[in-house]
């Protein structure tokens, strides 16, 4: 029996994409601020950016964000269920962090009494060992076609009995509808957890909008709208749903210009989002070969199927635009599935990501790959291999994180771009240095390895090296400032019962 100690508070949403992981990493920030030990829940999450735990099990990154947000290492207790799709209407599901099977979408939905076993003993885990635990819906709890067999909504706050908060965006419109609309689309239990509304991505004048906030009270019962949190053009914090690079293509600016391929499968899109960090970079997300140009470097991220996401680039013509460019000089870099595809061969004998298949790979690494069932879900840490090229006197150790199934084996001669603090190999580089690949996830994330390759591709360095990972604090705690100051907090002390 659960001998739970745990405040609860819950947000769900009217939609995707409404800010729920940034304001439950906000919360969670503020209540640790106030001494309380916190923890952060997500009963499931589908997405393709993923973090690996100290312990080698894979979360959604969201709550990795929402853990650091409370001080916390990230445990597999805080994200139960992770789906990662990777072909039409077909999903691998990870359970506790270890990949369970491959599912398509009706399958799925007839699991739901052995998932739900590992959620609940998630909560009763969290609930047991933190003052408060703040959890995050997904979508909408107004998907009534799905009520049955959800896991993740109001199914966690009644098994809590958690008070909710139901969060909007404003800026897409319609902010009243779907607030009025998702009330009066819950069962009348359902209805009683809903305590109030905060209102996300807000510009303008705040007096302009209160008598529709009183309005709103009105309708649904004299509940009130606990905050509006302003617009934020930059949170700086890793965004984990797909709209968020669907909606946006282009980021930073300046005379060093990164190409990223848009695969579509593409994960961990995350990883560069401390190239950002220095002055005077531009990065494209492209999917047409039309739109490369003649970029400073191109980039090929992580990929859920790399053989299917290579096949596309063929497809399309952009493998041809990026040989064209490696031939002509221009540096090209490959993280992950993308480090797979730079080599000469991808096979898959057991037809892991659909048929069975062996195709050749770009040609660009000496490097052979054969995908196998068991996933490699490790931190790791490792050195430069040489002193090739940007390598050179490259001292700062260089740290990440392995997610992926398949093993990469280099071919006589070939350089390896790291050595593991295991011993391992890892990754392949050039002999030139223009060329070069890596399993590690979150590369360039300290400044030293960042820094030297930036400046191999043209850039000037300019203000102080920072890490990503400090960077992040100051914005968690920019983050929760700002919500802290727009938010009604004694009435959602009081909602929580503190």
């Amino acid at each position: 029996m659960n001998n739970r100690k745990a405040k609860t508070l819950m947000i769900q949403g009217t939609g995707s994409d409404v800010g729920k992981s940034l304001l439950v990493a906000a919360l969670c920030r503020i209540y640790r601020n106030r001494g309380l030990s916190v923890a952060p829940f997500k009963a499931q999450n589908m997405a393709l950016n993923s973090f690996v735990t100290p312990d080698g099990l894979e979360i959604g990154r969201a709550q990795a964000l929402q853990a650091a947000a409370a001080r916390l290492e990230p445990a597999v207790e805080m994200n139960p269920v992770l789906i990662k799709p990777h072909g039409y209407m077909k999903s691998q599901i990870v359970v506790m962090g270890r990949p369970w099977k491959d599912l398509e979408a009706a399958d799925y939905y007839r699991t739901k009494e052995r998932l739900w076993s590992h959620v609940r003993e998630s909560l009763d885990s969290l609930t047991s060992r933190y003052d408060l635990v703040i959890c995050e819906g997904a979508g909408s709890p107004a998907e009534i076609n799905l009520k049955e067999s959800e896991i993740v909504n109001m199914a966690v706050a009644r098994y809590l009995e958690a008070p909710v908060l139901l969060a909007a965006d404003i800026d897409r419109g319609g902010v009243f509808a779907s607030l009025y609309g998702t009330v009066e689309l819950m069962d009348e239990d359902e209805k009683a957890l809903i305590k109030g509304f905060l209102i996300n991505k807000f510009r303008g004048d705040v007096a302009l909008l209160e008598p529709g906030l009183k309005m709103l009270e009105d309708l649904t019962g004299g509940r009130k709208t606990l905050g509006v949190i302003p617009w934020m053009p930059d949170p700086g914090l890793a965004q984990e749903d797909s709209v968020f690079v669907e909606k946006n293509r282009h980021f930073g600016g300046g005379p060093v210009d990164i190409v990223i391929i848009g695969l579509p499968r593409m994960s961990n899109y995350d990883d560069f989002d401390a190239l950002l960090l220095e002055d005077g970079i531009g990065i494209r997300i492209i999917d047409r070969p039309r739109d490369i140009g003649n970029p400073s470097a191109v980039i090929i991220p992580g990929s859920k199927t790399t053989a299917a996401d290579l096949a596309w680039m063929r497809e399309t013509g952009i493998e041809r635009e990026i040989l064209a460019l490696a031939e002509k000089g221009t540096a090209v870099a490959g993280i992950c599935g993308g480090y797979q595809m730079l080599g000469d061969s991808i096979s898959d004998p057991l037809g892991l990501e659909g048929d069975k298949d062996h195709i050749s790979g770009m040609g660009l690494l000496p490097a052979e790959t054969v995908l196998t069932p068991d996933k490699k879900t490790v931190r790791a840490q490792g050195r430069p291999a040489s002193g090739r090229a940007f390598l050179r006197n490259l001292s700062e150790a260089v740290s990440g994180y392995e997610i992926h199934m398949g093993v990469t084996e280099l071919k006589k001669g070939a350089l390896p771009l790291f050595i593991c603090d295991t011993g391992e190999k890892d990754g392949a580089i050039s002999e030139n240095g223009k060329i070069w690949g890596t399993y590690f996830h979150g590369v360039f994330n300290e400044p030293g390895f960042r820094r030297k390759w930036l400046e191999s591709i043209g850039w000037t360095p300019s203000g102080e090296p920072r890490s990503l990972n400090d960077v992040q604090e100051e914005h968690l705690d920019r983050l929760a400032r700002i919500v802290e100051e727009n938010c009604s907090m004694d009435l959602i002390d009081g909602i929580i019962g503190l």
